[in-house]
């Protein structure tokens, strides 16, 4: 019987060429079309293999074909997106630039865009976090990456376009520039140009903005305008008043450093950002990293006018090791003979918690904070105990208080968890 001829990659049908070359990257694709002309011509212009490609690496996060009203090219807009898309997790302000807004900064996958909002404990709202609008990184149809920053966190950007630049001036919206320095810092500076705006661009491209703001064609038009407008006084001095806060809200440069091991896993179930109400009834946020001997310490993710690092530990511990069930009688009447912290509608259902595994925490405060020990004449108080429940939560306590500090998620599966908008503080 004679053999079949095997067949090549041509052979097979258009649609499954697409299929099989969406699973590679941009470098692999390029290599690729090295090896035939035909395939330089599907590498550089084809729109069907990039959508496939931008779609099968982010299509289960946002709708690839409503980014740049559907006419971007989609070359450019995987470049884009790969680039962008390392902003999606927490970062916090870092340095001391004298703003009251909260220090962390949560960035989420949209409709056509990607937006940042502020992240901040409730007051009086249990495990509620304030989430404010703070910046929005979108595409215009031409393939520009633009982004606006919102200063007051009250506008919402809808998910059907781009806003022109009178929108933006009437909802306080700034454009800004977002440079990245490395994988774990990026910079938002204010972009100037046309209307106090430019169009912002990607660090990595470098190109220079035409500055048209206040040509003379464009101040003729305002001055008639407002002379024969009805109410061209009032239209006016809005105008001055709007002009006059554009100067005073001139943004400094703003840095941001990303929180890396932010959600718990198998190996570390402690990890992350967690939030607890403790004893004087205020919400918190705390974050829990392990070192690399096995060790973990917990801080407060603090105001913004405090350097993160002068956050003294909540709690710090050499080991990290798991006490399971069942536990001695003595561990037994330490957990029992405490008073859960949290809002009073919880605290019923905190009582009912399973502890699944204890941590002793033994803390060397003179290895995280040279110099406490001399200050402190019992250490012994600050020995204490992180209890782990079935449901993936864990709280803490310390022995000589009599509390336990319950903690819960921050974000579960990319989602903010309790999160409620600023009007409803």
């Amino acid at each position: 019987m004679e053999a079949g001829v095997p067949l090549s990659f041509v052979d097979f049908p258009e649609d499954v060429q697409l299929c099989i070359l969406s699973f590679l990257l941009p470098t692999e694709l390029a290599a690729f079309a090295a090896t035939c002309k035909s395939f330089v011509t599907l590498y550089r212009n084809d729109q069907r293999l990039w959508f496939a490609m931008c779609h099968r690496r982010w299509g289960s996060k946002t709708l690839i074909n409503k980014w740049g009203d559907g006419r971007i090219s989609y070359r450019r807009l995987y470049r884009i997106l790969e680039e962008h898309e390392n902003l999606i997790g927490f970062w916090r302000r870092s340095g001391n630039n004298h703003t009251s807004s909260p220090p962390l900064v949560c960035f989420e996958w949209g409709q056509s865009s990607i937006t940042g909002s502020r992240i901040s404990p409730s007051k009086n709202h249990g495990y509620a976090l304030i989430k404010e609008p703070f910046l929005c990184m979108t595409v215009s149809s031409d393939g520009e990456a633009v982004n606006y920053i919102d200063h007051d966190g009250r506008f919402t950007l809808m998910e059907d376009g781009l806003l022109a630049e009178s929108e933006l001036a009437d909802n306080e919206l700034t454009r800004v520039n977002v440079s990245f320095i490395g994988e774990s810092h990026f910079v938002v500076e204010e972009s100037y140009g046309f209307s106090g705006f430019t169009r912002a661009s990607s660090s990595t491209r470098g190109e220079d903005n035409e500055d048209i703001y206040g040509s003379p064609p464009a101040e003729i038009y305002q001055y008639f305008a407002n002379r024969t407008s009805p109410s061209g006084n009032g239209s006016s001095r809005r105008q001055r008043k709007k002009e006059k806060l554009k100067q005073m809200r001139k943004m400094e440069p703003e840095h941001f450093v990303k929180i890396v091991n932010c959600s718990p896993t198998k190996s570390r179930p402690l990890q992350g950002l967690w939030k607890g109400v403790g004893d004087e009834g205020n919400l918190d946020l705390y974050l829990v990293s392990y070192d690399d001997v096995g060790g973990l310490a917990c801080r407060k993710v603090g105001n913004s006018s405090t350097p993160f690092t002068c956050h003294a530990p909540m709690f710090w511990t050499s080991s990290s090791m798991i006490m399971k069930f069942p536990f001695s009688p003595e561990e037994n009447k330490i957990y029992s003979s405490r008073v859960h912290l949290g809002p009073p509608w919880a605290i019923d259902d905190e009582n009912e918690m399973h502890v699944s595994g204890i941590v002793c925490v033994n803390l060397s405060y003179d290895l995280a904070i040279p110099g406490l020990v001399r200050n402190v004449v019992n250490l012994s108080q600050y020995e204490g105990r992180l209890w782990l429940y079935e449901d993936g939560t864990f709280g803490f306590g310390f022995l000589w208080d009599g509390f336990i500090v319950d903690l819960k998620h921050v974000a579960k599966d990319g989602q903010i968890m309790d999160a409620i908008d600023p009007d409803d503080q």
